[in-house]
């Protein structure tokens, strides 16, 4: 096995896989058989077996049909997709009428009331047939045109065949000009989410009567109940507070260098930071450009791309481990399809299928991305011995962190040296250089993860406003940039109106995904870490936290492996005190990780005089 090939593997090594099935049955062995339940009980356990094993079969026949679509857009495709959805759709209500004639709420074996409980929510299916296929045709009709957008080219306006990715995204990345990113900026907000707006109302009015048809005031209260906690909005809010001090030092920090790259004209010195100069379409992350605002420029970054193709990294080097990836897509296909880029991992269902999709670039971004999906796919292998109810996250916050917390150890400076991505130049005795070289790192991450937590927050508060009516279609667009404005300190490149509909340019938004997992999962990631780096034995005699490498750590493998397992038959905090020892969601973690940034953030705002927020943009 190659080095670069077994780089990938860790992903396995790190949560000791094994592939053999598990017992399912074991723990009820020895257990005298209860005769004294309910007949209702009885007949329960008979119906969820059977409804359980009709839910795989229509289960993997429509991921196979929304595969086969999502990997080649044709109309024919579009139709078996469509057909599927609805034949698994009508199954779900169909058995949901049945189930809900049990008084499951007075079940006395515990994992059988839970079955039920999670199965009474059954989501868009509750609608009528017709209305199901107009709310599914809606959304796929978004998708498609987020899918299917394209702009002419800054530098040749003939050239009119740019996709976001890889061009776009590629684009936003390398370019330095500020007119070219904002005519990036501009034509992808019009090519995509400008064209679905009237789609876009009448998903809310069919997502809101689903919701009732649920017993859910709206679509907001229904997307919420999966964190299982009247608190939840509340203590995401808290959450956001506690980062803030953190957060509004990065801005300062990165609109100074944008302001010295750019201009004073482009970039005010107490304003909030134009949305095109930040290296993502969104805004939300912002490491693209941290190559020339680094605390320490002449220190070696920790973006090993350049490594990585030096070193004849390739896609399929990069994701696929061969056990796996037979059917998976990880490169943008080549004979011309539409195909939906965003990576995404796949449970077929079956306990045996599973794949990613990912249009992949060589770089230090997307091996991340790979890791990421890759814990995914761990979390269906752990987990793939339970019922279909409980073949979930504890919280859909969990699945997006377990590839996180494995990236934030194969991330480090650490673990890079260790597999011949970084060169050794650091010196034990030096130790100003490593500490020059720590502060690159975690700024590095910071711009990353920190940069992106305010617009996780905000991308769903602004889908909870509409949903609850606080927010209608006369100012979608304004609330969505008063919003941005206030969370994220950033503004639109050029003035913006109610013609225009710029948070459907992600795709989130137009798939009908919920993003606030994305905070939790940034949140808990680093509960995680610390958890596992403990079990690992790395934060021995006051070790940092942002060294720590599981890499091959058996302890810290067998540990995660424990959460994994339970998937959602256990209330995610149940499930997270296994693990961490703690029921509640804690920022401590994060905050510890950052610390040595923060503090040297602080000094260097105050050493040049930076305006720590910003004041009202005039857009």
């Amino acid at each position: 096995m190659t080095e670069a090939l077994r780089f990938l593997v860790i992903v396995l090594v790190l949560v000791g896989v094994r592939c053999a099935s598990v017992d399912v049955d074991s723990k009820n062995k020895g257990k005298a058989k209860q005769t004294s339940k309910v007949h209702n009980e009885e007949e329960a356990v008979e119906f969820y077996n059977d409804f359980d094993k009709q839910f795989k079969f229509y289960c993997k026949r429509n991921s196979l049909a929304m595969w086969n679509y999502d990997t080649n857009i044709t109309d024919f495709n579009l139709q078996r997709k469509l057909e599927a959805t609805a034949a698994f759709a009508q199954f779900r209500k169909d058995s949901w009428k049945e189930l809900m004639k049990y008084p499951w709420k007075d079940f006395s074996d515990p994992e059988l009331k839970r079955k039920f409980q999670l199965s009474s929510v059954l989501g868009n299916a509750a609608l009528s047939d017709h209305d199901f296929k107009r709310l599914d045709a809606i959304i796929i009709a978004m998708k498609t045109t987020y899918s299917k957008a394209k702009i002419c080219s800054f530098q040749d306006s003939a050239k009119c065949d740019l996709s976001l990715e890889p061009e776009l995204t590629e684009l936003l990345k390398v370019s330095r000009d500020p007119e070219e990113l904002r005519h990036i900026w501009i034509e992808w907000h019009r090519n995509s989410g400008e064209k679905v707006k009237e789609h876009y109302k009448e998903y809310v009015t069919l997502s809101n009567k689903a919701a009732k048809m649920n017993h859910f005031d709206n679509s907001a209260a229904l997307w919420l109940s999966n964190y299982e906690s009247d608190q939840f909005r509340d203590q995401i809010f808290e959450l956001l507070n506690q980062l803030k001090p953190l957060y509004q030092q990065l801005h300062a920090y990165v609109r100074r260098h944008l302001r010295l790259k750019y201009g004073k004209e482009v970039v005010k010195a107490k304003g909030p930071i134009p949305a095109h100069l930040l290296g993502n379409m969104w805004a939300q992350t912002w490491g693209n450009i941290a190559d020339f605002m680094l605390p320490y420029p002449e220190r070696q970054s920790a973006d090993v791309t350049s490594n990585m193709i030096k070193q004849g990294y390739t896609p399929v080097k990069i994701a696929m481990p061969a056990m796996f990836w037979e059917k998976s897509i990880l490169e943008k296909p080549k004979d011309g399809r539409d195909i939906v880029c965003h990576a995404t991992a796949w449970d077929f269902c079956d306990s045996m299928d599973f794949r990613i999709k990912q249009c992949t670039v060589v770089n230090q971004r997307h091996l991340n991305t790979a890791h990421h999906e890759m814990g995914h796919v761990q979390y269906y292998l752990q987990y793939k011995h339970q019922p279909s109810i409980f073949r979930k996250g504890a919280n859909k916050g969990f699945h997006e962190a377990v590839g996180d917390v494995l990236a934030l150890s194969v991330s480090t400076p650490k673990h890079m040296r260790a597999i011949g991505l970084l060169q050794e130049q650091v010196s034990a005795a030096d130790k100003e250089a490593e500490r020059e070289e720590t502060i690159n790192y975690l700024f590095s991450i910071a711009l990353e993860k920190i940069a992106f937590l305010p617009s996780a927050y905000q991308m769903d508060l602004w889908r909870w406003d509409v949903f609850e009516g606080k927010t209608t279609p006369e100012n979608y667009n304004c609330h969505w940039w008063k919003l941005a404005e206030q969370f994220q300190g950033i503004e639109p490149p050029v003035d913006r109106s109610e013609e225009d509909f710029d948070v459907a340019s992600k795709y989130h938004v137009v798939a009908n995904v919920p993003f606030i997992r994305y905070f939790v999962s940034f949140v808990i990631q680093f509960q995680f870490h610390k958890a596992l780096c403990q079990a690992a034995g790395q934060l021995k005699n006051n070790a940092p936290l942002h060294e720590c490498d599981i890499y091959k750590s058996a302890e810290a493998g067998n540990l995660l492996r424990s959460m994994l397992q339970l998937g959602s038959s256990k209330p995610w905090p149940e499930a997270m005190e296994i693990l961490t020892g703690q029921r509640n969601m804690d920022i401590t973690a994060l905050r510890e990780y950052f610390a040595p940034l923060e503090d040297w953030l602080r000094a260097e705002n105050k050493r040049t005089g930076e305006f720590i927020g910003w004041e009202k943009s005039d857009k």
